[in-house]
């Protein structure tokens, strides 16, 4: 429709939806409700495989809130496959109308054995996020989306960011439309097989929840960014929190095969890469129709560009082509206006941040 972009257009941020998850995690750690020790399979109970006769990797009774956080639960996609887009294969497995949701991806997956004992490695994971979002709904009491809105993204001042949805038709207001030249059929039980629009019912956006499916502006991402940058009263999460968020794995999560740090690594809900400046924290997300990228500079700056499409002729991901292009923009200006935009966005104003627990 050749409508113009505007820093409160929404779009699908994928993968930045992890940072989001990270932060209600923390929160509830505050809040006395679970610790980054304690054992995902503790508090999400109650998960039949599918079959009886289906065996139940052992090593799941040990994986950690942390490791999910780290992408050390032990899932590499790589070498098996990602849980959240079989849509069809685990319902049909369950006898339930495609596409899989959260209950039956979970079912399905205990019957999965692990690519690598939890702890030993990382591999990125988005089921690893699907778990942590089952479980702030569990000890919250809450629906994920609105204990997340309640405790991180209203304080934040990101107050337009909502739950994408899959079909074309279920598009919120100001939210940008999603172009792919690719095609597939469709995952969804009243058009299941019919060819669609990649982005329009390819997958289920809906069970991404806590791993891929905020839809967010420009603007939300900007004040969800700078929420982590005064670590003085105010802040979204206390100081120890952030230190936790931020810091290296330890051990086998973050060292290479020479022994040896490595330069990058993931950190609790962020992407971290040691620079001669200080560390860069940032998340990318992907998804088709959609690539995004949030990045924290050591310099105090954070940037955020979101697209409407993943790729084209001169470039496999948008935002990686643009990305040194930016920062040696912004590693070029030494003159920064005094004045502050925010101000001017009336719906991100920070809501007052939730009491702390007595």
């Amino acid at each position: 429709a050749r409508e113009k972009a505007t820093a409160e257009s929404l779009f699908r941020i994928a993968s930045i939806s992890k940072p989001v998850t990270s932060s209600a995690v923390f929160r509830m750690i505050e809040e006395g409700k679970l610790s980054l020790d304690d054992r995902i399979f503790d508090i999400l109970t109650g998960y039949e495989p599918p079959t009886k006769e289906a065996k139940v990797d052992e090593r799941l009774a040990t994986i950690t809130v942390r490791n999910l956080l780290q992408h050390s639960g032990g899932w590499d996609r790589d070498k098996s496959f990602d849980a959240m887009f079989r849509p069809v294969d685990f319902a049909d497995a369950l006898g339930v109308p495609p596409p899989a949701g959260q209950h039956e991806i979970i079912r399905n997956m205990m019957a999965q054995p692990l690519d690598f004992d939890p702890g030993a490695r990382q591999a990125y994971s988005n089921y690893g996020f699907c778990l942590l979002g089952r479980a702030i709904a569990k000890l919250s009491g809450m629906e994920y989306d609105a204990y997340v809105k309640a405790n991180i993204l209203d304080p934040a001042g990101a107050r337009t960011m909502v739950q994408g949805r899959s079909f074309l038709e279920q598009r919120q207001d100001k939210e940008v439309r999603y172009y792919s030249p690719d095609r597939g059929t469709s995952v969804f039980a009243d058009s299941l097989g019919r060819c669609v629009p990649y982005p329009y019912g390819g997958w289920n956006l809906e069970a991404m929840d806590s791993h891929g499916a905020w839809l967010a502006s420009s603007v939300d991402l900007a004040r969800f960014a700078v929420s982590f940058d005064d670590d003085g009263d105010g802040t979204l999460l206390k100081r120890e929190s952030l230190e936790a968020m931020f810091a290296r794995p330890e051990g086998g999560t973050a060292v290479g095969k020479n022994g040896q740090p490595n330069p990058s690594c993931y950190a609790c809900g962020w992407g971290r890469r040691e620079s001669d400046k200080g560390p860069v924290f940032s998340h990318s997300g992907s998804l088709t129709g959609t690539s995004t990228l949030l990045v924290k500079r050591p310099d105090g700056r954070n940037w955020i560009v979101l697209f409407n499409a993943r790729s084209g002729p001169r470039s496999s991901f948008f935002p990686a082509t643009l990305q040194s292009e930016l920062d040696a923009a912004l590693d070029a200006t030494t003159k920064w206006p005094s004045h502050d935009l925010f101000p001017e966005f009336k719906s991100h104003q920070p809501a007052p941040k939730p009491a702390e627990p007595q």
